[in-house]
């Protein structure tokens, strides 16, 4: 028997779950955004943070504008991450407005690089986007690496956020891969 290559299995996944999400139909992908925005907003770990690390969604990706307008509406504060140029690393800068954003690296939306960087994790509650997640928090991202490196580093609380049809039950995952603390659909 040959042994499995996790970049082989994570491209085969990667490349399945992204053409199910293209074709998704925008009404149903709407009403699911606003789904998981309550069931975030519902998460006793949402409700005693004080700061939630979100991020810019792409198409593709399970919405992120309402969970940020209500993590501000509840009085929090808001950080998105912005990639560090010729580096797999990312810093999150507070924002307090989505006039704050502009196109970053792989052309999606980013905090300016004059915002104020999170520097301190206490109190803080950070939404892991996933392509797919198993029961055990481990997730399908898009294989660069940047949210496994952060999370390396990260003391908060970690929450993936992905549609009910991306969990399966176990995922392959490498050594450095993170798990994430909970999900939600």
């Amino acid at each position: 028997m040959r042994p499995l290559d996790i970049r082989v299995y994570k491209t085969q996944l990667r490349e399945k779950v992204k053409k199910s999400r293209s074709e998704l139909d925008s009404g149903l992908k709407a009403s699911m955004d606003s789904s998981i925005a309550d069931n975030v907003r519902r998460l006793y770990q949402y409700k005693n943070c004080s700061t939630v690390l979100a991020y810019s969604s792409t198409k593709i990706e399970v919405g992120t504008k309402k969970i940020i307008e209500n993590a501000w509406a509840d009085g929090k504060k808001v950080a998105l991450p912005r990639c560090i140029p010729g580096t797999f690393l990312m810093e999150f800068h507070y924002i307090t407005g989505f006039d704050q954003l502009e196109k970053g690296t792989f052309s999606v939306l980013e905090p300016t690089e004059d915002l104020p960087v999170v520097d301190d994790f206490k109190g803080c509650l950070m939404l892991i986007p996933g392509l797919m997640f198993d029961r055990f928090g481990y997730r399908l991202g898009y294989g660069k690496g940047y949210y496994d490196r952060y999370m390396s580093r990260f003391t908060g609380i970690t929450v993936g956020i992905c549609y009910s049809d991306d969990i399966m039950y176990r995922m392959y995952h490498g050594i450095y891969d993170r798990p994430v603390s909970n999900f939600v659909i």
